[in-house]
């Protein structure tokens, strides 16, 4: 695909290398106060408006940047991607998240087929079984209508599904057409994961959808086994087809495993677990919440930013500054983290996606051809929404490492308060925050400061705040369905951004695998050690150890009985 050259031997790299030299004597207190500099470091889009201007840059290195991106090839990387060109060249696989949420009449080609019409097939059919489902027709074992949907899946099958959820839960058109139903979501293999999702659900009004391609992965079939015993033991087996189906590839396995073969959705090789929540993966479940009229929404959202970001200039395109500005945090000044700080608490969920889709498809150590990689790539990606973040971690943001920041504010709430006699709405409070922060980090407070408020001498060393420390602030117009789409294609195309800059291959995951060929061996040994007797062997000393520790305490229930969580 591209030549074994690594981007950091290019003259770009080096240029950038050379410049942070000068950016390092400057402070974000002095680069602030030029207005033309500030207004030039802003993008917009459909209303989506980034200011940059608190980045540790100035217009120097964004020029820099864009050669860096021009020495990268970024243009080429991205029409190969929407061409359907294999660019996950280790597993042989085009990447086309974006035909999932393209329209009806587009054309996007994988192995010279358009896959826009089978992906609007399997909408279709989403859309016709949510229908069926939310008007009552779709009844269970015993005649009762279906109100409460668990999604059992993991990784990618789940977070991107559970951020879009939170995220539209609170939306007044989105919360009145769920009104009366309950959406919940198992992932984790331990049995506590499975006793909360099923708290205080009646299987006669519940309806499983199980979220694996394969149908083979671990976690996911065995949680899938326990909410269908959970199902059977009150209902009988004849229930599963009524209250189970499946998005999966595997209709053999879903066959055998007792579910109606027709009510499996498809989702194909060209979509990525984290890149997976616009297709079945997610819109299936969120369908049955929330109908698919305001899913479809949701993916129009994300079709916008894939438009902008496939056409617009790279000086205005808001994926492409982001993931550029990025790895100039993370490779020329050596700040190995981010945080994601929104200031709406329905965006609780971000976080937790968006440190899967940064971490897994930017944690590599060596390129796209194999080659080790003598700089450091990916960041380590944490937040939580603001004003709870500021209670939380900011102390060390502002006076400990220095961490780049993702300010994350919305114009209207989703569900406004104004309190008669108050100061301001509790909305405003909220906001105040959120261009309060951003420029007390860039400011800080020196000891000149703190000295003319006479503050006592021995505090004055506490109370400086160095500032300089870089953020970046996006404020979108509203938070409806289509704004969260926006969002989440955002950060997908930033993080793509940055792979291709780095020359990397940002959608694949060799690193998860190596843990998960260990713990099937680790579950033979307990398996043997449980029926058999079997001593524990095979294993270093500390892990062995550790075992033996573990078998010594008798579980309270034997192996050959069922036992289902007590809730």
């Amino acid at each position: 695909m591209a030549s074994s050259a690594l981007i950091c031997d290019t003259e770009q790299w080096k240029a950038l290398q050379a410049h942070v030299g000068a950016i390092q004597k400057t402070h974000l207190r002095d680069l602030m106060a030029d207005a033309d500099r500030c207004k030039a470091m802003t993008a917009e889009f459909e209303g989506i408006f980034l200011d940059y201007s608190r980045q540790q840059a100035t217009g120097e290195t964004i020029e820099k940047l864009l050669k860096l991106a021009e020495a990268a090839k970024l243009k080429e990387k991205i029409e190969k991607m929407f061409k359907g060109e294999k660019i996950n060249s280790t597993e042989n696989r085009s990447v086309l998240h974006v035909a999932l949420r393209a329209p009806r009449d587009a054309v996007i080609n994988s192995d010279g087929v358009n896959v826009v019409p089978e992906v609007w097939s399997v909408k279709d059919k989403i859309k016709q079984f949510s229908e069926t489902f939310r008007s009552g027709s779709w009844v269970g074992a015993t005649g009762k209508a279906l109100t409460n949907v668990v999604s059992v899946g993991i990784g990618g099958s789940f977070l991107g599904p559970l951020f879009v959820h939170t995220a539209l839960q609170t939306d007044p058109e989105a919360a009145e057409c769920a009104k009366g139903r309950q959406l919940r979501f198992l992932a984790n293999v331990d049995p506590v994961d499975v006793a909360r999702s099923i708290k205080d659900l009646d299987p006669e009004t519940t309806l499983v959808v199980v979220v694996s391609k394969t149908f083979t992965t671990a976690e996911t079939m065995l949680n899938a086994r326990t909410i269908k015993e959970w199902i059977v033991s009150s209902l009988g087996p004849q229930a599963v087809s009524k209250h189970m189906i499946a998005v999966s590839t595997n209709l053999k396995l879903v066959k055998e495993f007792g579910i109606d073969p027709n009510n499996a959705f498809a989702f194909w090789d060209w979509v990525g677990g984290r890149y997976s929540v616009c297709s079945a993966v997610g819109v299936l479940p969120l369908s049955l919440q929330y109908g698919f009229p305001i899913v479809q929404k949701f993916l129009e959202g994300a079709s916008s930013i894939d438009k902008h970001f496939y056409s617009s200039s790279f000086e205005k395109n808001l994926p492409v500054l982001l993931g550029l500005l990025s790895v100039w945090n993370v490779s020329f000044l050596g700040y190995p983290a981010r945080a994601i700080l929104p200031y709406s608490q329905a965006l609780e969920k971000l976080a937790p996606h968006i440190q899967q889709l940064s971490m897994e498809s930017n944690g590599k150590g060596v390129s796209i051809d194999g080659v080790p990689l003598p700089i450091e790539t990916g960041e380590i990606d944490f937040g939580e929404p603001g004003t709870n973040g500021q209670h939380s971690f900011y102390q060390l943001i502002h006076q400990g490492r220095v961490i780049p920041c993702d300010f994350i504010g919305v114009v209207k709430s989703q569900q406004p308060v104004y309190l008669k006699g108050e100061t301001v709405s509790n909305h405003d409070e909220l906001m105040s925050n959120f261009f309060a922060q951003p420029d007390a980090l860039a400011y800080g407070k020196t000891p000149e400061q703190l000295h003319s408020e006479k503050v006592p001498e021995h505090l004055i060393p506490h109370k400086t705040f160095k500032g300089n420390r870089p953020s970046l602030s996006l404020l979108l117009p509203t938070l409806s369905a289509y704004e969260i789409g926006q969002l989440l294609s955002i950060y997908e195309h930033r993080i793509a951004v940055q792979g291709f800059i780095w020359g990397i291959n940002s959608f694949d995951q060799w690193g998860v695998e190596l843990g998960k060929s260990l713990a099937s061996q680790v579950r033979k040994q307990l398996h043997g050690s449980r029926m058999e007797g079997k001593a524990v062997e095979g294993f270093n000393h500390s892990t062995s150890s550790l075992l033996a520790r573990y078998l010594a305490v008798k579980p309270s229930t034997p192996y050959d009985s069922t036992v289902l969580p007590k809730v």
